[in-house]
């Protein structure tokens, strides 16, 4: 229940490309989900669950397709690589030599980053923030009186608004499941206003209720296209040239398999802890092997048509209600699989709910920042940098990017140049040549 919202918002988020159906995503969703979460309960025996991560999928989307104008199947490349390499990262020991490699101040400000960047996501899809010639964006009129917008422009942004509450109230009244009953009551609010629209319900209608199509859909558009056309980048190369290429596709890949790697072990530590599922010395229990079914999971999300799986912080609710093994993963799992038959009647979840959702997980990725120490100067720049360039320029690696230069760039000014790393480094010239060769 705490996880389910991912079936929507993901779902909803891809629609956007055009070239990929709703259904087709959320079949996606749900099998990689269901696979994923099996790989954890099986392999690593925790009882954590598995999906297509919030911000990830929102760089695939975004940065990736829209802002760099790589093809779906060419985007679903760079997730099969990410996972690849995690997966080859995690049976030789270098994870830890990358992990250590990324200042920890930037560490603590990429879910920050990520957070404020799918708010704004969220922000743009509920019509809230718009398009603006003079600052860029803007909040839309709210006028109604005067004409500044129009009732059924208005009806969906309230919806949006008031789904944000319902789902604060019910966390902070500790209901389970708060966001999924957040977006069920936005829904029931979203065509109950319909009605008092002209023309809202013209045409309406349930196409099928029959789930067969969206697994159809799911095998026309999304399964193996990373494999149908995913490899011909030569659309992209025509458009911006081999140079351009080769540095977007590293450096890509890089931010994938970055935020993956902190993201999922972050979550690990973070839920398990609270299970008291670690070792005497502080590690996750089976780390290595929680670690290796997330990057398994990231390899078959891609041959599905989704974008990286990773391990979900709302497995913490399974935790405390408490589960404490794999068997815990499976039940989810199965959950998943049972979710898949309801395709047609999850495409009615209105983009007003679902962009209540995003604004949500925004807000909660935020409060990594408590970690900052904002009254140095050489820890609160990167980090802001960081945050900053991610939901500005619309985009994961950009700011990933900035905040590892920007900490390397203090070091030298302040004498501190034998604090960074060679791995440090190589990121650093990494991300440099992003900048001035790509874009």
């Amino acid at each position: 229940m705490a996880m389910a919202y991912i079936l929507f918002v993901n779902a909803g988020m891809f629609a956007n490309l055009g070239t990929v159906s709703y259904e087709a995503i959320y079949i996606a969703t749900a099998i990689s989900a269901c696979v994923g979460t099996i790989l954890t309960g099986l392999i690593a025996n925790l009882p954590l669950a598995q999906a297509s991560g919030m911000g990830l999928n929102a760089f695939f989307v975004f940065t990736m397709c829209f802002g760099f104008g790589f093809s779906y199947g060419n985007a679903l490349v760079m997730v099969l690589l990410d996972g690849i390499v995690f997966t080859i990262l995690t049976i030789t020991g270098l994870r830890k030599i990358i992990f250590d490699a990324i200042p920890s101040v930037v560490k603590m400000a990429i879910p920050a980053g990520i957070g404020l960047f799918i708010a704004y996501i969220g922000l743009q899809s509920a019509g809230i923030i718009i398009p603006d010639s003079s600052t860029a964006s803007a909040m839309t009129s709210l006028n109604i009186v005067s004409g500044g917008i129009t009732w059924a422009a208005l009806m969906p942004i309230l919806v949006t608004v008031i789904t944000i509450l319902v789902i604060a109230a019910l966390v902070a009244l500790h209901k389970r499941g708060a966001v999924l009953i957040g977006i069920l009551i936005g829904t029931i609010l979203y065509y109950v206003g319909g009605f008092t629209i002209a023309g809202f319900y013209d045409g309406f209608a349930l196409a099928t209720l029959n789930p067969a199509a969206a697994f159809q859909s799911f095998g026309n558009e999304a399964f193996l296209t990373v494999f149908k056309s995913g490899f011909d980048f030569s659309g992209y190369i025509a458009a911006h040239g081999e140079v351009n290429f080769v540095f977007t596709l590293v450096t890509s890949m890089l931010a994938f398999c970055l935020v993956d790697m902190f993201d999922t072990m972050g979550t690990l530590y973070g839920a398990c802890a609270r299970g008291n599922l670690m070792t005497e010395d502080g590690e996750v229990l089976n780390l290595n092997r929680a670690m290796l079914s997330d990057a398994l999971a990231t390899i078959f999300g891609a041959i599905c048509g989704t974008s990286t799986v990773t391990t979900y912080v709302e497995s913490s609710a399974g935790v405390a209600e408490g589960g404490r093994t794999g068997l815990t993963a499976l039940t989810t799992a199965g959950l998943f699989f049972i979710a898949m038959f309801f395709a047609p009647i999850a495409s009615l979840i209105p983009g007003a709910a679902t962009a209540a959702a995003l604004i949500y997980v925004g807000a909660l990725m935020l409060s990594s920042v408590l970690k900052v120490d904002w009254e140095n100067a050489e820890a609160a720049v990167p980090a802001f940098l960081t945050i900053a360039f991610m939901a500005f320029s619309y985009s994961i690696s950009n700011g990933i990017g900035i905040g590892v230069i920007s900490y390397t760039l203090i070091k030298i000014f302040t004498g501190k140049i034998k604090e960074v790393n060679i791995a440090t480094w190589i990121i650093d010239v990494l991300f440099v040549a992003m900048f001035l060769f790509s874009h």
